[in-house]
């Protein structure tokens, strides 16, 4: 019995937060003759009504969530049928209302059960992405309700409705997250093992490589921006750019992969806080270890202007501490070019953090990192903002117009090289900054050495390996054996390691 229908009416439900009460009205004319039947007996309800909780729709505001829910259609697919089948291309995706239906894959002749599905669940979302092709079969295990949207519907609808592209990232992140088989989990050469943090224009997950079993950060754009040409131009661009950078304090890039409408950046896994989260739980850091991240920031960043790349968003959330002490800058997804001109006054940067000559929307050079990276110093020093208010005007007028304090008779103790540092650096003339980095470092190495902190980028050390071949006949291993314990005597003082391991000559 096919039952066919059309949602009527969508409320926001009185005893659930965060679902949706629906009404169905069935439709007479796609009914088949028994179910017409039964309709006009009234055996079957001409409406019918449910209450929808479901994951992927609570990502939308209710004005687009009821827009989404209104475009779809009612479906009702009786137990034991196939809905979906593996090897085909989908063109329309199904979010549960009622019922239980069971993932299926067949692989070698067997079918396997690798998850089943209920209510609020969404089934066939490969449809949303061009050019997928089903890796399972779906079935109904029982009565199944559901409601269905074609390819053709959501493209329409989420160009009219932007944010229903938070939908496909909720999508991802499930398949992502929760999924059974490897398969499903993989990102080019890449295994996706959980989600680690959600942030305003990305998700971040950890992975590993398949063949090298090595840890890795895996950044998604979300959909809102992936599918807004100018958004995914930036990311691409923060890709790119850091791929192109190789230094032991800016965070390694390893891969660029397109996937799911959206792009993803493979990066060095790391293990530690940020700059941010450190200062939550340790508001006043010493003068050691201050000097100790600003140093390392330095050597990051006049690296990367060397390289004609401007970072734009120096601030303690891009900035990252592993648990050895080493310092990443992270996060390079407004970097530019020395000279560029944000022409659209976006504010392009973290509001507390943003130079003038961003504000402003004038050009910006290293002079915009070394500002950015005062406030910081300022933050760590103070363990607050060197200004007050959260309102967005305040702070853009203070960064414009308001000059800092002298820093003296606020912090007594500070080394002469700190205040000037502070002093200098958050000036609202560019051209009364230090110019480079290295003017900074040239300031504050004789200080940092003072204080015990390392004057060099810590360039992690790398075991390499020689592969050396000893042919040899059975008459000669004793004889062999000499030379080899005395070589690898020799060997041992350098602290280098010997490893022999044998083979039979084929």
């Amino acid at each position: 019995m096919s039952l066919e229908g059309k949602i009527k009416e969508i409320a926001p439900s009185n005893d659930r937060s965060s679902c949706y009460v629906i009404e169905i009205e069935l439709s007479r004319e796609n009914l088949s003759g028994a179910a017409s039947e039964l309709l006009t007996e009234q055996k079957i309800p001409y409406r019918l009504k449910y209450t929808l909780c479901s994951e992927f729709v609570n990502a939308l505001s209710q004005e687009v969530a009821s827009q989404f829910l209104q475009n779809m259609t009612f479906r009702h697919i009786e137990k034991g049928e196939r809905f979906i089948r593996q090897g085909d291309e989908p063109d329309h995706f199904y979010l549960i209302l009622k019922g239980l239906c069971a993932v299926l894959l067949e692989k070698d002749d067997m079918v396997y059960k690798i998850a089943q599905l209920g209510a609020g669940d969404i089934v066939g979302e490969m449809a949303i992405f061009i050019g997928e092709r089903c890796n399972a079969h779906v079935d109904a295990e029982t009565d199944l309700d559901v409601l269905s949207m074609g390819r053709e519907q959501f493209e329409r609808l989420s160009r009219e409705y932007p944010e229903l592209r938070k939908f496909l990232s909720e999508v991802v992140t499930r398949r992502l997250s929760t999924a059974k088989i490897t398969a499903e989990r993989k990102i080019g050469r890449y295994i996706i093992t959980e989600r680690i943090n959600v942030g305003g224009s990305s998700i971040i997950y950890k992975g590993i490589h398949s063949m090298l079993n090595m840890p890795v950060a895996i950044k998604m754009l979300n959909h809102e921006m992936a599918m807004e040409p100018d958004f995914i131009e930036i990311f691409r661009n923060e890709a790119k750019t850091i791929a192109q950078l190789n230094h032991p304090h800016i965070v390694k890039v390893y891969d660029i992969e397109e996937l799911y409408r959206t792009i993803f950046i493979i990066m060095e896994y790391l293990e530690g806080t940020t700059l941010k989260d450190m200062l939550k739980n340790i508001p006043k850091l010493s003068i050691a270890k201050i000097l100790d991240i600003i140093m390392q920031v330095c050597f990051g960043l006049e690296y990367a202007h060397r390289h004609g790349v401007i970072h734009q968003d120096i601030n303690p959330n891009n900035l990252f501490v592993q648990s050895d002490g080493q310092v990443k800058i992270i996060d390079f997804g407004l970097a530019c070019r020395p000279g560029c001109v944000d022409v659209n006054f976006l504010f392009p940067g973290t509001l507390n953090y943003i130079s003038p000559e961003q504000i402003k929307g004038n050009p910006i050079d290293e002079r915009t990192d070394i500002y950015s990276l005062g406030i910081t110093v300022y933050e760590m020093i103070a363990g607050r903002l060197p200004f007050s208010g959260d309102d967005a005007r305040t702070i853009l007028n203070w960064h414009v117009q308001q000059d800092i304090p002298d820093t003296r008779p606020i912090f007594p103790d500070l080394p002469d090289e700190l205040h000037t540092f502070l002093m200098k650096t958050i000036q609202k003339e560019p051209s009364a900054r230090y110019h480079t980095i290295s003017e900074i470092l040239n300031e504050l190495v004789p200080l940092a050495e003072k204080s015990g902190v390392q004057v060099e980028p810590r360039y992690c050390k790398q075991s390499k390996m020689i592969g050396m071949f000893l042919v040899y006949q059975d008459e000669q291993q004793l004889e062999l054996k000499h030379f080899i314990e005395e070589f690898n005597k020799n060997i041992s003082e350098t602290r280098a390691i010997l490893r022999i391991t044998h083979f039979d000559d084929t």
